[in-house]
This record gives structure tokens, sequence and C-alpha cells, in this order.
């Protein structure tokens, strides 16, 4: 069967479906295949795992910055842990790894794949719904499985996982090793084993869906930078997360069955363990040949997002859109061979070591292409300063910030004065925590109205959401820079003991007190999101005056997306302000955009770009 044959038979199948099979709650709301649906199911539980995220990092902060006080809600939320509002220093590493397990794959990964990537693919490249909505079901009912074992892992009587996000062994391997070695690792390793099988499915029906269903006039290069961005993310996806998958096999039966993947020559308590051979830099190297692709799985969302975004609230195209196009392919390819750059202190071959410091550093390129791309977008533009664009421009700013620390840490002889400092923390928290934040952020008040048919978030607690967010997150981790070079250690329950680190200690207050205000503001956020989806203004049915198809279908949802024919598409996604051949006015007579699915005018040229 052709392509085209393909097309026209989900076309039908989808009619038939919208048409005649009347929903129940069971059939919308919880095993729903509407790719709308499932796209809120995951922002929803996406935020809610990012709730219990963030908490995590107040009470570790709170922790940092009065190591000697008393916090009663350490009692109440810690318990055991917690008692007399002191928390017990055995769980304050397993709350830095449930934070970061949580934040890296539960919140951005799944919070803008999962919500973005399912919402805007079919309505942005002219689908009635994804290539399996079956296959999209059960991805979702994977992340919220996977999501609820990792929140048990939190109750289980000797403490969740405390191996750090990386889960290193032996103390990952070694169930004796400390008590967030027991139960809690196993249980996060099968949560994760469990989500990387919801992410390989949702990758899969994310790329045969961009491939096979896109419709009439939607060439390649007249798709959007967010489908280009959502179907290269799935295609890195699919290349590394089953090496994870195997390395976490691998960990489990090292734990369980007496093998020995990553265990040699251990000793507990004088007690000589029967494993030999293995080796714990084979992990690390499974590990991030996930872990540093996992950067551009959580980033290039957000960058196609922005891309989108910035265009839209600039009122002209987007910048060199073939070499954006080609930035986010070389950063693809880039990010599968720089993973050794998190292991120059493991005891690399300094020629190897040099190597990934070129690979890395070469990454920079079609980075810095993408941000000069996104300046000059801005340049000369008719700015329309509303919420989205605003986080935008912070994502821009925080992106070349961390990413400029990145050319230090990508040199090899460099980076051993800072590993495992709070330079560290403070790059990959900028670069790809905060950025992927405000992407995450820019599409979720650019399109509610869309997801929520046709309501609109407050504008007024958006802006004070984004600035103090903004000000509160540089507050954070702008420091952090400079207390890792003094050479603060990351992970440290106190640092107390260290007179040397005295002098730092002030710096660690402000750096929370920031973090209390900008968590404090988040709470804005929650409300006027809640509050929107049943109270919010009703806005009109393209708010922006954007020109991609998912704006040419109804406010009222239907599974199908358009009540009869599919748009076709005769234009890329970027005409805006285009004038015509004489240069007097706008090709539209006093309309600066023109929707994708409107044919070519007497009076225009077809815009090459």
């Amino acid at each position: 069967m052709s392509a085209h044959a393909q097309v026209h038979a989900v076309e039908d199948h989808h009619d038939d479906h919208g048409h005649h099979h009347k929903q129940t709650f069971i059939t919308k709301y919880i095993f729903s295949t509407d790719h709308k649906m499932i796209s809120k199911q995951y922002m929803i539980t996406g935020i809610f795992m990012g709730v219990i995220g963030i908490l995590m990092s107040l009470f570790f902060r709170l922790q940092l910055a009065w190591p000697d006080h008393k916090f009663t809600i350490f009692e109440i939320f810690l318990g055991k842990w917690g008692t007399d509002g002191v928390m017990d220093p055995s769980v304050y590493l397993a709350l830095v790894t449930i934070h970061g397990t949580i934040m890296v794959f539960f919140v951005l990964t799944a919070g803008l794949s999962g919500t973005f990537s399912n919402l805007l693919i079919p309505l942005q490249i002219g689908a009635r719904d994804m290539a399996s909505g079956f296959l999209n079901m059960v991805s979702y009912w994977l992340f919220f499985i996977s999501s609820f074992i990792m929140l048990c892992s939190l109750f289980v009587e000797a403490g969740p996982a405390s191996a750090g996000w990386t889960i290193y062994p032996p103390l990952s391997a070694l169930p004796q090793a400390i008590p967030g070695s027991g139960a809690g690792m196993t249980l996060w390793l099968i949560s994760l084993a469990i989500f990387i099988a919801s992410s390989l499915l949702g990758s899969l029906n994310f790329i045969v869906t961009v491939i096979n269903l896109r419709t009439k006039g939607m060439s390649m290069t007249r798709l959007p930078l967010t489908i280009w961005a959502f179907f290269i993310t799935a295609m890195i996806g699919l290349v590394s997360f089953p090496v994870l998958f195997s390395a976490a096999l691998m960990l489990i039966m090292d734990r369980s069955f007496g093998t020995s993947f990553f265990l040699s020559d251990i000793y507990i308590a004088g007690e000589v363990l029967h494993h030999q051979g293995g080796s714990p830099v084979l992990f690390e190297h499974l590990f991030w040949f996930l872990g540093h692709p996992e950067v551009y799985i959580v980033i290039l969302p957000a960058m196609g997002i922005v891309s989108e975004i910035m265009a839209t609230n600039s009122r002209k195209p987007i910048f060199g859109y073939r070499a954006m196009v080609a930035s986010l392919l070389a950063i693809a390819f880039l990010s599968t061979i720089v993973w050794g750059h998190h292991m120059f202190i493991s005891g690399m071959n300094p020629f190897l070591g040099s190597v990934f410091t070129f690979t890395t550093l070469l990454i920079a390129i079609p980075s810095a292409v993408k941000s000069f791309n996104w300046i000059t977008t801005l340049w000369r533009g008719k700015l329309q300063m509303n919420v989205a664009m605003l986080w935008c421009i912070a994502f821009v700013s925080t992106f070349i910030t961390g990413g400029l620390t990145g050319i230090i840490m990508g040199d090899s002889a460099l980076d051993i004065n800072i590993h495992d400092t709070y330079f560290i923390v403070a790059h990959f928290h900028l670069v790809m925590g905060i950025s992927a934040a405000y992407g995450f952020l820019a599409g979720v008040y650019h399109w509610f109205p869309k997801m929520f048919e046709g309501r609109m978030m407050n504008k007024k607690l958006g802006y004070i959401h984004f600035w103090v967010t903004a000000i509160g997150a540089y507050g954070i981790f702008f420091p952090m820079h400079f207390v890792g070079l003094a050479g603060l250690p990351r992970r440290y329950y106190s640092n107390t003991s260290f007179p040397y680190f005295d002098d730092l200690a002030d710096i660690n207050v402000v750096m929370t007190v920031f973090a209390i205000i900008t968590i404090a503001v988040q709470v804005v956020f929650l409300y006027n999101f809640i509050h929107s989806m049943f109270y919010g203004k009703m806005g009109p049915k393209n708010p922006w005056n954007a020109t991609t198809l998912e704006w040419t279908t109804e406010l009222k949802h239907i599974h199908g997306n358009w009540d009869g024919p599919i748009p076709h598409v005769y234009r890329w996604a970027y005409d805006y302000s285009k004038l015509n051949k004489d240069e007097t006015d706008f090709v539209i007579a006093g309309q600066d955009f023109i929707p994708q699915n409107v044919p070519l005018q007497a009076n225009e040229d077809e815009l090459d770009h």
C-alpha cells in the first residue's frame, strides 16, 4: 500500500471513529488513544512529578544553608529520616538521587517529548492522530507505572536509592553496601527499565508518524522546526536508550543473580565477595552513552518550541531555516560521540581524552549556529513580548550562559580541577535543567488555548511567574560557578567539617533564599494553570496569528482533529510579514501572516528558504 493510500485509509478510519463512536469517561479520560488527551496526561503527570522533585531540592537546600538548624518540615515529610527536625545524613544522598532522576527523566524528558510531541506532531503535519493510537496509549501508561514505582521507592524501609542519579556501582550493584542500596535501588532500576520501554514506544510512534502521515504538500522542508526537533529527538532516543536499558538489566543481574559485569575484587567489612572480572568503568561508558544524548533528548524539543514561538512573536520568518535543521542533525550525531567527557578522571588514556575534548568542543558549533539564528530572528522584529516570548528569550540567555561554561568542562585538563564541584551542578542546571524548563513553560503558555479548547492563561500572573523565576534561577545557579571554582564539592551533606569552606557558607545561604523564593512562585503558575483550565478567558481560534496547521482546527476537540478534509499545505511554516511583488503591502492586505494552508497568491512568489 502506498504512503498516500495509507494516509487516506487512516483519515477514513478516524472520520468513522470520530463521528460514530461515542466515548465514555473511561475511554476519553483514562484509556484514550487521542494524541491530544495523551499529551495532557503526560503534562499533568510531569507537573505532579516536578512538584515532588522541586520539594526535594528545597529540603537539601535548607540542609546545606543551615546544617545545624532543626526544621519541622523535615520531621513532617521525612518521618524517621528527619527525627526532631534533623535530616539523617543517609537520606541526603537519596534526596539528591531521586530529585535528579525525577527531573531528568520524569519531568524534562516526558514533559517535553511526551507532552508536545504528542500534541503537535499530528496537528502540525496534518494527520488525524499518531500512526498507532494504541501504542501511544500504552507508552503513557508505562510512563505512569514507572512514575508510580519510582514514588513507591521513597517509602521502602531501608530508604530510597542512594547512589546518585548516575547510580554508579558498587553502591548500586551491592544491596548490602548502604541502606539506599537495598529495595529502593531495585525499585529504581525496575522503574527506569519501564520508563525506557515507554520512551522507545513513543519514539517509534513519532518517527513513523512524521515519515508516513504528512498531509499533501507537507514536504520535509515545509515542516515547522518543532517537528524537526521532535523527529530528531525520537531518533536519538531510539539509538541511545537501549544502551541504558542493557546497563540496567546487567546491574539487576549483578545485584540478584551473582554475575560480575560491573564488580571485581570487592570487600565489605573484611568479607571477600565472590565477584571478579567486572569493571565499574564499563557501567560509566554504558550510562553516559545515554546520559549525554539525554541532555539533547531534553533540550532539542525545547529548541524547536523556542524557534516556533520566536518566529511567531517576532512577526518575521525564522532566520536560517535550513541551517537550523542542519544544526539539529549535527547536534544529534555529535551527541552520541562525546560521552567520554564525563569520564576524564576515570583513568582514561590521555589521547582518548583529547579525542573526546575535540568532539565536545565541536558540538559548540551547531549550538552557536542556533543561538546566532535566534538572536538574528529577534533583530529588528516587531516583538510581541507576551509571556511565552519572555520564556523563549530567557531560554536563549541560560542556554548561552550554561553553554559557555561547558567549554571549560569539555577540556580534559581543565575538567580535572572542577570535577564533582558545584561548578558542574551550575553548568548542567543552567544549560539543561533551567533552559529545558523554560522551553516547557514557553510551550505551555503558547499552546495552552490549543490544549484546553480556547481558554487562555492569565497574562498578569504569567508575568509575575516569569520575572521572579528568571531572576531567582540566576540567583541560585550563577553563584554556584564561583563556589565550584573555590573547590566546594557537591553531594556533601554538610561542609562544616571543612574550615576551608567556612567563607562560602554565606553564599550557600543566599542561593537557598533565592531557591525558596523561586519555588514559592511556582504556586502562582500552578494556580494559573489549574484555574485557567476551567475558568480561563476564551480566546480566538488563532490567538497568536500563527501560520502552522494546528491553529486551523476548531476550538472544540474531536478525535480526528479536523471536522472534514485535512487541509493541504502550499508553503513553509514561517511566512510572516511577507510583502507582495510591488512591496507596497502584505501579500494578504492588512495581514502580516499567511497560514500554511493558504494557496500561493497571484502577487507573490514562494520564498526560497
